[in-house]
Order: C-alpha cells, then sequence, then structure tokens
C-alpha cells in the first residue's frame, strides 16, 4: 500500500502541479455550463407562438356572452358536441387542436342566478384543456384564461374556472422536461465527460511512457502491479474530481436551461434523489471510460498516437450518445441497463425526462463498475508485458 501510495501521490503532484491539466478538467465543465445557458437563451424563441397563427379553439355549450367577447378579440370559438371532448383532446396532444373549453347548460342563465351570498350549490364551472408543450395551444391557453378571468371579475365573481380540475394542462412535467432536454443533455454529456478522461489517461500513461519515465519505474523494484493498481487508482479519483466538476456545472447550468426555454418552469422539477442519481451515473461512467482509454494509452508509443487511436472510441461515443435522442425516451427492459456506454445514455435520459426505474440506473452503475473493474484488470496485465510496455 505504501508503494500504491506514493505512485498516487505522484500523480496527483503532478496533475495539481499543471495548470494545463486543471484547465484540461475544467474546460469541459465550462463547455457544459457555457452551451446550456446558451441553448436555454435560443428556446425561448424556438418556443414562443406562431405569431401567424389563428387559435383554434373549441367549446361545449359555449355562450353568446362569451363568443362575442372572444370574436371581439378576434379569436373564433368552434362548437362542438359533449361526446366530441375526448377525440378534441386528443387532437390538441397532437397539435391539430389548440384548446378546448365546457361550459355548463345555460351557463348565462346559471351565471345571472347565481348569488354568492346566498348560494348553497358551487358557482358555474368552466373546464378548459390545452397542451403546454405545444407554444401554440399554451398562447391559446393563456388568451382565454385572461378573457374569462376579465369577464368573471366583472360579475363578482359568479363562475369558476378549472375547479376540481387537476390535470387541464394535457402536458406532465414529464412531457416538457422530456421534449426539451432529455434529447439534448446526454449527448453532450457524454462527448464531454468523454475529452475530460481522454486528457487525464493519455497524459499519465501514454505521455509517461513517450518521456521514458515510466520505462524507469518499470524497472525498478517497484512491483508493476503496484503500479498498475496506483495508476488506475489514481486515475479513478482524478475521473471522479472531474465527474464532480462536470455534474456541478450541469446542475449550475440546469435553471439557465429550462428558465430560458419554459417559461415559469425550472430546475426545481427535479428533486435531490435525482440529481444525485445524474452524479452517480456520470461518476461511474467516468470510470468506464478511463479504463477504456486507459487500455489505448497502454498499447501507444506516443501521446499523438493514442490520440488517434481514441478517436474509434470517441466516434463510438457519440453514435451511442445521438441513440438518447431516439425512442422518444428512456428504454425499459432491464436488459439494456448492463450494455456499456448505452446504459449511460439511457440512464441520462431516463432521469432528464423523469421517467425512470431506480433499478435500472443502479444495474448501470454496478455494470459500470465491473466494467470498469475488468478494464483495471486488463490494465494491470498490460504492465507486466515486456512486450507492451517497452514496445519503440
Amino acid at each position: 500500500m505504501k508503494n500504491i501510495w506514493t505512485i498516487m501521490s505522484k500523480e496527483f503532484a503532478r496533475f495539481f502541479g499543471d495548470r494545463r491539466m486543471i484547465l484540461m478538467t475544467l474546460i469541459p465543465a465550462l463547455l457544459i455550463y457555457v452551451s446550456y445557458s446558451f441553448m436555454g437563451s435560443i428556446m425561448g424563441d424556438i418556443f414562443a407562438p406562431d405569431a401567424e397563427h389563428t387559435p383554434r379553439i373549441y367549446a361545449v355549450n359555449a355562450p353568446a356572452s362569451i363568443v362575442q367577447m372572444t370574436e371581439s378579440a378576434g379569436i373564433t370559438i368552434r362548437q362542438i358536441q359533449a361526446d366530441e371532448v375526448e377525440s378534441t383532446k386528443d387532437k390538441i396532444v397532437n397539435q391539430e387542436a389548440d384548446l378546448v373549453m365546457i361550459f355548463p347548460a345555460d351557463f348565462d342563465a346559471a351565471v345571472a342566478a347565481f348569488d354568492a351570498q346566498t348560494a348553497t350549490e358551487p358557482a358555474p364551472n368552466i373546464e378548459i384543456y390545452f397542451l403546454s408543450t405545444d407554444p401554440n395551444s399554451g398562447e391559446a391557453g393563456a388568451i382565454m384564461q385572461s378573457i374569462l378571468d376579465a369577464y368573471e371579475e366583472s360579475l363578482a365573481n359568479k363562475f369558476d374556472i378549472n375547479r376540481g380540475i387537476e390535470n387541464a394542462d394535457l402536458a406532465t412535467a414529464g412531457d416538457i422536461a422530456a421534449t426539451v432536454i432529455s434529447t439534448m443533455m446526454p449527448m453532450l454529456l457524454m462527448i464531454f465527460l468523454f475529452s475530460g478522461c481522454m486528457g487525464l489517461a493519455l497524459e499519465s500513461i501514454t505521455g509517461e511512457k513517450e518521456r521514458g519515465t515510466l520505462a524507469t519505474l518499470l524497472v525498478s523494484p517497484l512491483k508493476r502491479s503496484e503500479l498498475a493498481v496506483g495508476k488506475i487508482l489514481s486515475l479513478a479519483v482524478l475521473s471522479f474530481i472531474s465527474g464532480a466538476v462536470t455534474a456541478i456545472a450541469t446542475i449550475l447550468a440546469m435553471p439557465n436551461l429550462m428558465g430560458g426555454g419554459m417559461g415559469e418552469m425550472d430546475a426545481n422539477i427535479y428533486s435531490v434523489g435525482d440529481y444525485m442519481l445524474l452524479a452517480f451515473v456520470i461518476l461511474t461512467t467516468l470510470l468506464l471510460m478511463t479504463a477504456m482509454i486507459s487500455i489505448v494509452s497502454a498499447f501507444s508509443k506516443t501521446v499523438k498516437e493514442a490520440s488517434q487511436a481514441t478517436m474509434p472510441l470517441m466516434i463510438l461515443v457519440m453514435l451511442v450518445a445521438i441513440t438518447g435522442m431516439i425512442g422518444g425516451g428512456a428504454v425499459e427492459d432491464p436488459i439494456y441497463y448492463i450494455i456499456p456506454l448505452y446504459n449511460s445514455v439511457q440512464s441520462m435520459s431516463g432521469i432528464f425526462s423523469l421517467d425512470y426505474s431506480a433499478l435500472n440506473i443502479f444495474l448501470a452503475c454496478i455494470s459500470n463498475l465491473l466494467y470498469a473493474a475488468i478494464g483495471g484488470f486488463v490494465l494491470t496485465k498490460m504492465f507486466n508485458s515486456e512486450k507492451v510496455m517497452f514496445s519503440r
């Protein structure tokens, strides 16, 4: 353990004493913060309603008073029957309609007869359904809410809007998060994480191999297994640090991303548990990536050669990361969560979309740790190979 700690201390001193290495760790986190903040600023335009769009509003039993008010605002209400409400809701979800309202029969008469002081029955209630993830539907909902609120105030609170209705917005919080960030963040995170790992592993193994310092260590009385374990553990700790910085940057950037593109939505839709699960996924993914890149580094003779050799891995990571944009959310079958890298993407997608299984996330993290341990074992065997470590 003393020899292992000596190797780890050497790696820590090399890392923290090299400004370039520290910058290589901080830059990916900074890129995450800047890119997510930038994405949040442009999402306001992406999710803004179409200025040329004509609201498609449907209503059951729409009274003449309301029809007159909406027509004066340039909005036409299309009358439908009660048995058409569910099909109209489906149209809203499919973005073929914007809003549907359900008025009580004889609404105007019921409002005129209602007396808040003596009434024993609730005031007449209007149900309004819309889709907040559709900018045009959300805008139609806001307009009708404003018109009806103003009308209600003029009548001294003689009717209610959506009394007892908890799901008037036909889009859930999970739908909102999924449509905005769950398809983007996993891909960017995977790319940034791999870039950070690559800088650490290439310099620690191939860099020392190229400079000859690794050969000096290999011919010293130090056991090669101790050297390998020391390298692996130090890279693991540094990867954890890199992962923690990346996770913190992601958490700090979340309000900027969500606040810019979702109006009143903010990062509070994610709980502390969600953030912790995301951190565990990031950290275990970093361990796996570090093991993969370390093996490639040990085979390479120079840092330039190692950088070229890791390009296929980078492409693989990018291709796997893109799968998070396909399929409309995380897969549910646990078998997919034992596939290296793919399990991390699916875990991130599930967390960001608020639609995940804690068991699947746990399975992905355990799988990543297992694969990282296997990679560490392979790296130890490579350190014991004269042909690999002393090749020129």
